[in-house]
């Protein structure tokens, strides 16, 4: 008859808390991290087990995990809106220390180095958002902020917002980037008409827009690369 531990009937180097505080966070596996988080299980599972229930259905991959809304974490049982919110909110601290680990001191000489630095902030995300990457003269990265977010197909981008954040960092050009979570990389019509006006406003307050990438899967398009800016 199978008998249910929980974290408390563990062995001691099996208890996560314990585990990390003696031997430290890289002595954990994925799921013993994920237990933490949520700090209990079921009166079928413990924390451990239902965490590697939840890694198992994304294959043990965490970058489908973190695509994982709170609405899908909390379809698990034992996994409630708090525990769906706190694993959900130590991924989203995941993605943007690395995002700003990319981004840091980062120089921008052709749009692959845009694509790289903008890409953390995409590659986990089942929705549009429209950021801007302000540039110093030398083209240093002197920030990256979030224009707007949307749906799964669009995300209206005002251009307003976009030339106050860089003026605000004194950018002395920007970069426009937005993902599309369906994977096509064409530019919409609206794309290309909203990099127009954008460009055009640029140049006449002096703050030129060098290029428009687009991400899907882990790829981008480029305005500049193909001639359309």
């Amino acid at each position: 008859m199978f008998v249910y531990s929980t974290i408390k009937k563990l062995a001691r180097d099996d208890r996560p808390r314990e585990k990390m505080l003696e031997k430290g966070a890289i002595a954990l596996s994925d799921a013993e991290i994920l237990a933490i988080l949520i700090g209990s299980g079921t009166r079928d599972k413990s924390a451990v087990d239902l965490c590697r229930e939840i890694l198992k259905s994304v294959g043990n991959d965490l970058s489908r995990l973190a695509r994982l809304t709170i609405h899908d974490l909390m379809k698990f049982k034992g996994v409630g809106e708090a525990k769906a919110v706190s694993i959900a909110a130590a991924l989203e601290l995941s993605r943007r220390k690395k995002t700003e680990a990319e981004s840091v001191s980062s120089f921008v000489k052709s749009s692959k180095d845009a694509f790289n630095a903008i890409l953390p902030l995409y590659e986990d995300l089942n929705h549009e958002e429209f950021h801007v990457i302000g540039l110093s003269r030398s083209n240093k990265i002197i920030g990256i902020d979030l224009v707007s977010k949307g749906g799964f197909n669009s995300t209206i981008a005002d251009g307003k917002v976009i030339f106050k954040k860089a003026l605000e960092k004194g950018a002395s050009g920007i970069i426009l980037a937005h993902n599309h979570p369906s994977g096509n990389l064409r530019p919409s019509d609206s794309d290309i008409d909203l990099t127009k006006k954008m460009k055009s406003f640029g140049c006449f307050i002096e703050l030129p827009v060098l290029d428009h990438i687009i991400v899907a899967d882990r790829n981008y398009f480029s305005f500049a690369d193909n001639g359309m800016i």
